[in-house]
């Protein structure tokens, strides 16, 4: 099983939901960080929700409140969120373009990852 650690930037995210992470299948992440940055002069309110295999959608944070110029570390210090295959992450705001989001995360492959199919461990046969 490979794993890799990966950052996510989503520019200007605003009242339409914003997929950020879909996880495919043969693997799983695991959200390490999540940041929101209000990107305006005035609040802002943010909502994350979860996606999970049979398509419900639940809240994970809703309609939080954040300053201008300030963020929101959704994830952080330790905390987790773990996503498996066909989970999916969205971020919504009340305002036009209104936030940047930041996700930090680590992808677990639990069946062969592409790297591991480009190159064979088995010693041929000749």
């Amino acid at each position: 099983m490979a794993t890799f650690f990966r950052n996510k930037v989503i520019k200007s995210v605003g009242t339409v939901p914003v997929e950020i992470v879909t996880v495919d299948s043969g693997s799983k992440v695991t959200a390490i960080g999540l940041s929101v940055a209000n990107l305006l002069d005035g609040n802002t309110r943010v909502s994350i929700q979860v996606k999970d295999d049979t398509s419900v959608l639940g809240f994970y944070v809703k309609d939080v409140m954040i300053a201008p110029s300030a963020s929101l570390r959704a994830i952080n210090g330790g905390e987790k969120l773990i996503l498996p295959q066909g989970n999916s992450l969205f971020v919504t705001a009340d305002q036009d373009d209104a936030v940047d989001v930041i996700l930090s995360y680590c992808l677990l492959y639990t069946s062969p990852s592409p790297r591991d199919l480009s190159t064979s461990r088995m010693p041929s046969s000749a």
